[in-house]
């Protein structure tokens, strides 16, 4: 008996005097060293330091809780290799993102409470004095680190998916046509003494659904005889084109509609919209499903959020004046944008994507062109998620669409499997049509040229064509030739006649005047001081040239 009572009283005594458990009969810097390792264990394995130091019920049920965490980021992991549209779509979800934000804000709840319990198991009364920052220090960190982080995820999940919810629709998701998502992106102003928007930009983007490969396909806002597709309402009013003279240019139906025929359009939230992209869809003979509306007096909060945007400016882009209606000139521009490589602003890239002071329209839609890839390349990962709150918030202002939004994580898939390859484009009129095609088109070389340029914008389709996959025409391939943005110079027709187009990556910003002399903001404004506005045209002459960089 005496023996197993000496027994039982070592034990006791073990047990007392362990430092983890009992710090009270440990040695100063064991008690540093413990409140270390406490942190760092609730840090990296919420509830170990509970199971070894303190209540161990508590410690095991925030155990459990940690490893359930664990495991459920693992099956994500592995998803997201197996199926990365899938987790974009659960995380995008206004019903599942709702319930990952609860989860998110609940866990960041219990792993501060941990911290705080941590604090406890420490007993900050026993360190050392000079111990005690140092510990309160690294205990806050890791609250930071831990629960903070967390709960920051769970704050920029909400607003993600506010701004989803205040963006997308909620509409039935759409599915590809031959192969393609097709949508119409329009730019303009909605300002307060405007009924319906008046589009500067109409733009399709058309993506290969398996491959991302993208065509953007530019239409003349001053385009005439724009034809309705099959089904459309206004097909009915217009049976042969919108062709009621030079009034009916195709970005004049948004507001025609939205003013005269919302009736045509019952249930539609935007029914201009809906006539626009019925418009563009008939004219380029081809099924756009969706549109989104761009509101470029906010476009610049959009760019800014992003940091800006990078490109190479073939010439100078003047950010225009006042327009004086009595002689039909802008005022002295309120500055310029300098040939070369240039990282633009909100209000410079606005103004890059509009100016058409001293060029055509159609320099402007190929400035328009390379703002939109820029955007597209250089809405990295990265940029997104280290500005994503601003980025979200500028998006509920200056986009809508009817998109929807159960189908965003597919189309977000598609944008990452997009990026570094090629965007192929056309325009509906300069460079790759002459001047007057936009006024009297020919709709059966538009539906040629389209066709071509889809099937060069996938690799199935450039095979079947005959069309190499490295963003060139084929010499003799008829009038169907596409200029793309690759590296070799295309042969384009213009109104039946065949002239020498550079490719976007095949241009020397202009910089100096034909003598040599470097063009300044100084010199363009002396000119302009001294009206002369044509020696201001010729140096600005090149100003649709761009690439994004």
């Amino acid at each position: 008996m005496a023996s197993s009572s000496s027994v039982l009283n070592t034990g006791a005594g073990a047990s007392l005097t362990d430092p983890v458990r009992y710090p009270v009969s440990a040695s100063s810097p064991v008690r540093t060293k413990r409140a270390f390792v406490l942190v760092l264990l609730t840090l990296l394995v919420p509830g170990s330091a509970q199971l070894v130091a303190g209540d161990r019920k508590l410690g095991r049920t925030a155990l459990r809780v940690t490893l359930c965490v664990w495991a459920i980021l693992l099956l994500a992991v592995v998803l997201l290799l197996l199926d990365r549209s899938m987790v974009i779509s659960i995380v995008t979800n206004p019903v599942t993102s709702l319930v990952l934000v609860v989860l998110l804000a609940a866990l960041a709840l219990g792993w501060a409470l941990l911290f705080l319990n941590t604090l406890r198991l420490i007993r900050p009364v026993l360190l050392a004095p000079k111990a005690r920052p140092a510990v309160g220090i690294a205990l806050v960190v890791a609250l930071v680190l831990g629960s903070g982080s967390m709960g920051y995820a769970a704050y920029l999940l909400n607003v993600g998916r506010n701004a989803i919810g205040n963006i997308f629709s909620s509409g039935p998701a759409i599915k590809p046509v031959d192969g393609r998502y097709n949508f119409l992106m329009m730019g303009g102003d909605a300002g307060d003494d405007r009924t319906g928007r008046r589009p500067d930009s109409l733009s399709v983007l058309s993506v290969d659904a398996e491959t991302g490969q993208t065509a953007i396909i530019s239409v003349p806002r001053n385009f005439q005889n724009a034809q309705f597709s099959e089904g459309s309402p206004m097909r009915a009013l217009y049976p042969d084109g919108y062709n009621c003279g030079d009034e009916c240019l195709i970005n004049a139906i948004n507001t025609e509609v939205t003013n005269e025929h919302t009736n045509l359009y019952p249930g539609v939230a935007d029914p201009g919209a809906q006539a626009t992209m019925e418009a563009v869809s008939g004219t380029l003979g081809m099924q756009i499903q969706s549109y989104v509306l761009v509101d470029m007096q906010g476009f610049s909060t959009l760019i800014n959020a992003m940091g800006g945007i990078r490109i190479k400016a073939g010439g100078w882009v003047p950010m225009s004046g006042y327009f004086d209606e009595t002689t039909k000139t802008h005022g002295m521009p309120l500055g310029w944008i300098p040939a070369g490589d240039q990282t633009l602003n909100g209000d410079q890239a606005l103004w890059y994507g509009r100016s058409r002071e001293y060029v055509d329209d159609y320099s402007r839609i190929q400035r328009q062109q390379c703002v939109q890839q820029a955007m597209l390349k250089q809405l990295d990962p990265t940029t997104l998620l280290s500005k994503f709150e601003d980025i979200a918030s500028a998006g509920t202002k200056v986009v809508e669409s009817n998109v929807s939004s159960a189908q965003l994580g597919s189309f977000l898939d598609l944008a990452i499997k997009a990026r570094g390859k090629d965007v192929k484009r056309l325009t509906i009129g300069p460079p790759d049509f002459d001047p007057s095609f936009s006024t009297n088109p020919d709709f059966d070389q538009i539906h040629e040229r389209v066709d071509q340029l889809l099937a060069q914008a996938s690799a199935k389709g450039a095979q079947s064509a005959g069309i190499p996959d490295d963003g060139t025409a084929v010499p003799g391939a008829g009038a169907g030739h596409v200029q793309a943005a690759g590296p070799v110079p295309a042969t384009l027709p213009t109104g039946g006649n065949a002239v020498q187009q550079p490719s976007p990556s095949d241009f020397t910003p202009v910089t100096t005047t034909p003598d040599g002399e470097p063009i300044t903001e100084e010199m363009l404004t002396q000119l302009k001081l001294e009206g002369n506005e044509e020696a201001i045209r010729q140096l600005v002459a090149t100003n649709g040239q761009c690439r994004p960089l």
